[in-house]
């Protein structure tokens, strides 16, 4: 499994934007057969960072995912959101191994 995280750079103002922007991805992660830990929003206090965690069997499935950017309509409508509302500021995308509670010891 690979676990993909992204933090972000978010413009508080557009929050209610942000999170019209991430539901519409954690919908598509679901429909290509990844799972989303969700997103992580500011919570108290002023903050414009968010962060979000999903992940695929492996890097080839979120290859296969990542094909679909660009061409996919509602792949092109979730990212339009975030082009015209300029909610998100930048972005920084790492790949992760997730140990979990119940994995054996190696």
């Amino acid at each position: 499994m690979i676990t993909c995280v992204v933090d972000y750079v978010i413009d508080p103002a557009k929050l209610p934007d942000f999170e019209r922007f991430a539901a519409a991805w954690m919908r598509l992660v679901q429909r290509e057969g990844g799972i989303h830990h969700g997103y992580f929003l500011p919570a108290e206090g002023a903050s414009d960072e968010a962060r979000a965690l999903f992940s695929f069997e492996s890097l080839a499935a979120y290859e296969r995912y990542r094909t679909l950017f660009g061409v996919d309509p509602d792949f092109i409508d979730a990212d339009k959101i975030r082009e015209e509302s300029g909610c998100v500021v930048r972005y920084r995308r790492t790949f992760m191994r997730p140990l979990l509670p119940d994995d054996e010891e190696r």
